[in-house]
């Protein structure tokens, strides 16, 4: 059995703290700020027919690209409509009906919320998800993923989809059409489409600016309120409605981004390098001491 000498086994452990001394910093950063030139989509409810051109429009243009599949409705024999009940591995976009209360109802789309803090950013651990610093777009590299779906529980929305049923599975979520409509013509493909104008595409301040003067020009219509202003830190997809959010599946969030949370304790615990420093030590410590019994019980055995 090959034996460790006192010196290799310094020069290894120093080796091992510069390693991660080294090591990447997290993903997502500039906690509590927001970027409002980053791009984003103002989606207003009440201007929503249901009419699903942005789902069709979605997959047509992103579904060689993002692995996306038609699903059918068990109603349709002949195969001819394209009927998802949720967002999943072969559908990022989808418009629900919301009905309510003294026939109250709404329609609600959703989709990623490309926040300004992703906490499947931060939580990804080989950097298959990323933000683009220059369009505050949330992407996402197959060839990177190692599918351990940290990003669906990571994701406060509960947006990102798993491909379960497929031999060569990834993770299924709206980019933007970073790499299809927006390319090429320079607005995601629902943006292009929507005949009512419910979906408006643009940078972020410009958006707010947009969703706050239709609010006070139009009081009684709206909820008093932007949904995604501020939560988590503020996401660039904005929603305008005349019902509840919460009531529209947009959950009630607080303002602070979970990314900015988990990050604050581990630059706690990783400040000056003083955890990993300590607990090195104590293992060298441990190690040092293990081998001085050895070679003591070896000198007892010799002289006996």
């Amino acid at each position: 059995m090959r034996t460790t000498s006192r010196r290799q086994f310094l020069k290894l452990l120093g080796a091992t703290g510069a390693g991660l001394l080294a090591g990447r910093p997290c993903a997502a950063r500039g906690a509590g700020t927001v970027n409002n030139d980053e791009l984003g989509m103002l989606y207003d409810a009440t201007r929503c027919v249901g009419c699903k051109a942005c789902m069709a429009a979605c997959k047509r243009v992103n579904r060689d690209s993002g692995g996306l599949a038609y699903e059918r409705a068990p109603f349709d024999q002949d195969k001819l409509w394209d009927a998802p009940a949720d967002l999943s591995g072969n559908t990022r976009t989808l418009i629900k009906l919301y009905k309510g209360p003294q026939n109250r109802w709404s329609y609600i789309k959703y989709s990623c919320m490309h926040c300004q803090e992703p906490s499947c950013v931060s939580v990804c651990p080989v950097s298959a998800m990323t933000k683009d610093k220059a369009t505050g777009i949330v992407d996402y590299d197959k060839n990177k993923c190692i599918g351990c779906r940290y990003c669906q529980i990571a994701c406060p929305f509960s947006i990102p989809r798993f491909q379960w049923e497929r031999k060569a599975p990834q993770i299924v979520k709206c980019d933007l059409c970073r790499n299809t409509n927006l390319r090429g013509k320079g607005l995601p493909a629902c943006a292009e489409v929507c005949p009512t104008g419910a979906i408006t595409f643009g940078r972020r301040g410009d958006l707010l600016r947009d969703a706050r003067g239709r609010i006070e020009a139009n009081g009684g219509r709206y909820v008093n309120y932007v949904y995604g202003e501020h939560e988590v830190g503020g996401t660039n997809h904005l929603y305008l409605a005349g019902v509840p959010f919460p009531r529209l599946g947009l959950p009630r969030l607080p303002a602070e981004a979970p990314a900015e949370f988990s990050e604050r304790i581990q630059h706690t615990i990783y400040k000056g390098f003083i955890a990993p420093v300590a607990l090195y030590g104590m293992l060298c410590i441990i190690a040092l001491r293990n081998r001085k019994k050895r070679e003591s019980k070896g000198i007892q055995e010799e002289e006996e």
